[in-house]
Protein backbone atom coordinates (compact mmCIF):
# COMPACT_ATOMS: atom_id res chain seq x y z
CA UNK A 1 0.00 0.00 0.00
CA UNK A 2 1.27 2.90 -1.24
CA UNK A 3 1.19 6.32 1.65
CA UNK A 4 0.42 10.18 1.13
CA UNK A 5 2.91 12.12 3.20
CA UNK A 6 2.55 15.99 3.44
CA UNK A 7 5.39 18.17 3.37
CA UNK A 8 4.63 21.46 4.04
CA UNK A 9 7.24 24.08 4.73
CA UNK A 10 5.64 26.72 7.27
CA UNK A 11 6.34 29.59 9.63
CA UNK A 12 5.72 29.45 13.57
CA UNK A 13 2.72 31.07 13.00
CA UNK A 14 1.23 28.45 10.28
CA UNK A 15 2.03 30.58 7.08
CA UNK A 16 2.67 27.96 3.77
CA UNK A 17 2.01 30.01 1.13
CA UNK A 18 2.06 33.75 -0.31
CA UNK A 19 2.58 35.05 -3.94
CA UNK A 20 4.44 37.09 -5.79
CA UNK A 21 2.90 39.98 -4.18
CA UNK A 22 3.70 38.94 -0.46
CA UNK A 23 5.47 41.59 1.83
CA UNK A 24 7.90 39.00 3.21
CA UNK A 25 9.31 37.63 -0.24
CA UNK A 26 10.77 34.48 -0.25
CA UNK A 27 11.19 34.18 3.46
CA UNK A 28 13.01 30.38 3.64
CA UNK A 29 15.42 31.42 1.71
CA UNK A 30 17.57 32.90 4.43
CA UNK A 31 17.49 29.72 5.97
CA UNK A 32 18.43 27.54 3.95
CA UNK A 33 21.66 25.02 3.96
CA UNK A 34 23.10 22.19 2.61
CA UNK A 35 22.83 20.15 5.69
CA UNK A 36 18.92 20.97 5.80
CA UNK A 37 18.80 20.25 2.12
CA UNK A 38 20.09 16.56 3.12
CA UNK A 39 17.82 15.92 5.64
CA UNK A 40 15.38 17.30 3.08
CA UNK A 41 16.29 14.62 0.87
CA UNK A 42 16.53 12.32 3.32
CA UNK A 43 13.31 12.73 4.56
CA UNK A 44 11.61 12.50 0.71
CA UNK A 45 13.94 9.75 -0.12
CA UNK A 46 14.51 9.39 -4.01
CA UNK A 47 11.28 7.90 -5.36
CA UNK A 48 8.25 9.25 -5.31
CA UNK A 49 5.40 10.55 -6.41
CA UNK A 50 3.41 14.07 -6.38
CA UNK A 51 0.12 15.27 -5.51
CA UNK A 52 -0.34 18.59 -6.53
CA UNK A 53 -3.38 20.90 -7.00
CA UNK A 54 -3.34 22.68 -10.42
CA UNK A 55 -1.79 26.41 -8.69
CA UNK A 56 0.63 24.39 -7.43
CA UNK A 57 1.63 22.10 -10.63
CA UNK A 58 1.54 25.26 -12.69
CA UNK A 59 3.97 26.57 -10.58
CA UNK A 60 6.24 24.22 -10.12
CA UNK A 61 6.01 23.44 -13.75
CA UNK A 62 7.60 26.56 -14.53
CA UNK A 63 10.49 26.18 -11.66
CA UNK A 64 11.83 22.47 -11.57
CA UNK A 65 12.04 21.49 -14.94
CA UNK A 66 14.58 24.21 -15.38
CA UNK A 67 16.39 24.06 -11.82
CA UNK A 68 19.58 22.49 -12.31
CA UNK A 69 21.08 18.80 -12.28
CA UNK A 70 20.36 17.95 -8.10
CA UNK A 71 19.09 15.07 -6.48
CA UNK A 72 16.02 16.94 -5.15
CA UNK A 73 15.57 18.46 -8.74
CA UNK A 74 15.86 15.46 -10.43
CA UNK A 75 13.89 13.31 -8.36
CA UNK A 76 10.67 15.76 -8.53
CA UNK A 77 10.96 15.77 -12.43
CA UNK A 78 11.08 11.95 -12.72
CA UNK A 79 8.04 11.70 -10.17
CA UNK A 80 4.31 11.18 -11.67
CA UNK A 81 2.40 14.34 -10.93
CA UNK A 82 -1.00 13.38 -9.90
CA UNK A 83 -3.18 16.42 -10.16
CA UNK A 84 -6.20 17.90 -9.71
CA UNK A 85 -7.78 19.86 -12.11
CA UNK A 86 -10.55 20.97 -14.42
CA UNK A 87 -8.29 20.76 -17.49
CA UNK A 88 -6.08 17.99 -17.49
CA UNK A 89 -5.40 18.98 -21.48
CA UNK A 90 -3.16 21.47 -21.03
CA UNK A 91 -0.51 19.27 -18.22
CA UNK A 92 2.38 19.70 -20.51
CA UNK A 93 4.93 18.82 -17.41
CA UNK A 94 5.40 14.94 -16.49
CA UNK A 95 5.13 11.99 -16.47
CA UNK A 96 1.33 13.69 -15.05
CA UNK A 97 -2.04 12.12 -14.67
CA UNK A 98 -5.33 14.30 -13.78
CA UNK A 99 -7.32 13.22 -10.84
CA UNK A 100 -10.76 13.06 -11.73
CA UNK A 101 -14.07 14.86 -10.11
CA UNK A 102 -14.13 12.29 -6.96
CA UNK A 103 -10.94 12.99 -5.66
CA UNK A 104 -11.32 11.25 -2.41
CA UNK A 105 -12.00 7.82 -4.15
CA UNK A 106 -9.54 8.04 -6.29
CA UNK A 107 -6.48 8.65 -3.94
CA UNK A 108 -8.27 5.76 -1.98
CA UNK A 109 -7.89 3.54 -5.15
CA UNK A 110 -3.98 4.73 -6.07
CA UNK A 111 -3.24 3.96 -2.51
CA UNK A 112 -3.78 0.39 -3.29
CA UNK A 113 -1.83 0.14 -6.33
CA UNK A 114 2.32 -0.39 -6.48
CA UNK A 115 4.18 2.42 -6.90
CA UNK A 116 6.33 4.43 -4.67
CA UNK A 117 5.11 6.85 -1.70
CA UNK A 118 2.74 9.95 -2.94
CA UNK A 119 4.16 13.16 -1.67
CA UNK A 120 1.37 16.23 -0.96
CA UNK A 121 3.76 19.85 -1.19
CA UNK A 122 1.95 23.23 -1.30
CA UNK A 123 -2.20 22.64 -2.47
CA UNK A 124 -3.32 24.09 0.75
CA UNK A 125 -7.10 23.10 0.10
CA UNK A 126 -5.72 19.90 -0.88
CA UNK A 127 -4.35 19.38 2.32
CA UNK A 128 -7.03 20.27 4.18
CA UNK A 129 -9.63 17.82 2.14
CA UNK A 130 -7.47 15.04 2.95
CA UNK A 131 -6.71 15.26 6.42
CA UNK A 132 -10.44 15.46 6.51
CA UNK A 133 -10.90 12.60 5.11
CA UNK A 134 -8.36 10.32 6.95
CA UNK A 135 -6.30 9.74 3.86
CA UNK A 136 -3.12 11.24 4.82
CA UNK A 137 -0.33 9.02 6.66
CA UNK A 138 2.34 10.98 7.24
CA UNK A 139 2.67 15.02 8.42
CA UNK A 140 6.48 16.16 7.96
CA UNK A 141 6.53 19.91 8.31
CA UNK A 142 9.82 22.12 7.74
CA UNK A 143 8.91 24.81 10.73
CA UNK A 144 11.08 27.97 10.06
CA UNK A 145 12.24 30.08 12.86
CA UNK A 146 10.26 33.56 11.63
CA UNK A 147 6.87 34.66 12.25
CA UNK A 148 5.02 35.95 9.49
CA UNK A 149 1.71 37.49 10.47
CA UNK A 150 -0.09 37.37 6.99
CA UNK A 151 -0.48 35.00 3.99
CA UNK A 152 -2.13 31.62 4.08
CA UNK A 153 -2.38 28.48 6.92
CA UNK A 154 -1.78 25.29 7.23
CA UNK A 155 -4.86 23.82 7.48
CA UNK A 156 -8.55 25.19 7.21
CA UNK A 157 -10.54 26.01 10.13
CA UNK A 158 -13.41 24.14 8.83
CA UNK A 159 -11.88 20.62 9.07
CA UNK A 160 -12.97 18.11 12.23
CA UNK A 161 -10.19 17.93 14.69
CA UNK A 162 -7.95 14.86 14.55
CA UNK A 163 -4.82 13.61 15.96
CA UNK A 164 -1.29 12.82 15.25
CA UNK A 165 1.58 10.92 16.72
CA UNK A 166 5.00 12.69 17.20
CA UNK A 167 7.63 10.76 15.20
CA UNK A 168 11.22 12.78 15.34
CA UNK A 169 12.69 16.30 14.79
CA UNK A 170 15.48 17.03 13.32
CA UNK A 171 16.97 20.63 13.34
CA UNK A 172 18.68 22.19 10.35
CA UNK A 173 22.35 25.07 11.66
CA UNK A 174 19.81 27.52 10.79
CA UNK A 175 16.88 26.65 13.30
CA UNK A 176 14.71 24.66 10.41
CA UNK A 177 13.03 22.06 12.66
CA UNK A 178 11.91 19.09 10.68
CA UNK A 179 9.30 17.20 12.81
CA UNK A 180 7.42 14.50 11.42
CA UNK A 181 3.96 12.55 12.96
CA UNK A 182 1.75 10.22 11.92
CA UNK A 183 -1.97 10.49 11.08
CA UNK A 184 -4.05 8.76 13.65
CA UNK A 185 -6.98 9.29 13.52
CA UNK A 186 -9.95 11.75 13.68
CA UNK A 187 -11.65 12.86 17.19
Amino acid sequence: MRKIRIFEHISLDGVIEHDERFIYGAWTTPYRSPEGMAMLLNAYGTNFDLLLGRSTYDAWSHFWPNAGDFPMANAINKATKYVVTHNPDSLEWGPVKSLGKNIIAELNELKFTEGPDIVLSGSISLTSLLLDAGLIDDVILIVYPVVLGKGKRLISDKIDACRLEYVNSLSTPTGVMINSYKYLSKF
